[in-house]
């Protein structure tokens, strides 16, 4: 049997949001929706920092490394699931197609959650140490920690993955998400995930955990210090720096830390089908406008290239 499993065509499809064609369109034209406002959100804050040397900073760079992780994130989940919507028939996807999917999602879902806690030390640094800020995060330092960011994403996705996909698949399976998730391909397996799952428990603190801990640490230095700032309007320049990043941040790991923190044996797959909605869909589309919106800086660099570009269709 565990034979044929493993030379047998394995083909997996994913579970409908819902059995009403209706409803499937209405879900179809919202994600839709979502997908290219995230992906030209975060594209026009790339396109912005990119364009103005005032943004040409250490925050900046980490933000727009943040913002082109999340167009790749987005677009690992977002045209399959779409295109499985929109199919009148099942869209299956093969072994390697899964495992494709999974890797791009684990590899570009940690490094994002990684360099969130890079860009909380980087909040650290210039609020707590201001006079040594460009002494201490020098170019060479940053693009260290973004590839280092990216370095350890792509370990854990690749030992993960290949992990996973090891696994005997006993035939053609329905998978509870709208894409190639652990938990629910974990669960199709023929064989026992124990060390799996343990395996999947270590990246998850790896990857949720620890940084999580070290954006809390940061974050205790730092109020300690906007709170020692004399002035009100320094204390709520300081804040309005740090609390588009701390939204971002809760967003991004209470999502995450409510699928993979949790025991595997107590995952609902209705739970993770809306909490997976929110961290694949949602957040990428409110990250580009928490950020807009509470940075005077980008707001009104983005203001001026969308002035710039206007000035351009007229002529």
């Amino acid at each position: 049997m565990e034979e044929g499993n493993q030379t047998g065509m394995v083909l997996f499809h994913f579970r409908p949001f819902s059995k009403l064609p209706e409803v499937q369109m209405l879900i179809f034209v919202l994600f839709l929706m979502m997908y290219l406002v995230s992906i030209g959100g975060n594209m026009s804050i790339v396109l912005t920092i990119w364009t103005n040397r005032c943004l040409h900073t250490p925050m900046y760079f980490f933000l727009a490394n943040l913002a082109s992780l999340e167009i790749f994130y987005s677009s690992t989940i977002a045209p399959l699931t779409l295109a499985s919507i929109l199919s009148t028939e099942r869209t299956v996807v093969s072994l390697a197609g899964c495992g494709a999917q999974m890797f791009f999602f684990i590899f570009l879902g940690s490094a994002d959650c990684i360099l969130l806690a890079v860009m909380a030390y980087d909040r650290f640094v210039a609020i707590c140490h201001p006079l040594r800020y460009t002494l201490i995060m020098s170019w060479h330092l940053c693009v260290q920690l973004a590839l280092g960011s990216l370095l350890l994403g792509f370990i854990l996705a690749m030992q993960l993955t290949v992990l996973i996909f090891r696994l005997p698949f006993c035939s053609s399976k329905e998978i509870s998400l709208f894409y190639c998730d652990v938990l629910p391909v974990m669960r199709l397996a023929c064989a026992d995930t124990h060390v799996h799952e343990a395996t999947l428990f270590v990246v998850s603190v790896i990857v949720l955990t620890i940084p999580f801990l070290l954006i809390t640490l940061s974050y205790v230095f730092i109020v300690d210090a906007i709170l020692k700032i004399r002035s009100a309007e320094g204390r709520h320049k300081a804040f309005s720096t740090c609390s588009s990043h701390l939204t971002v941040v809760l967003l991004q790991y209470g999502c995450g830390s409510l699928i993979y923190l949790c025991p595997s044996s107590s995952y609902s797959p209705e739970r993770g089908q809306v909490v997976s909605v929110v961290y694949t869909f949602i957040t990428p589309v409110l990250n580009p406008l928490i950020y807009s919106m509470r940075n005077r800086e980008l707001k009104d660099a983005l203001r001026k290239v969308v002035i710039s570009f206007l000035l351009l269709e007229k002529q």
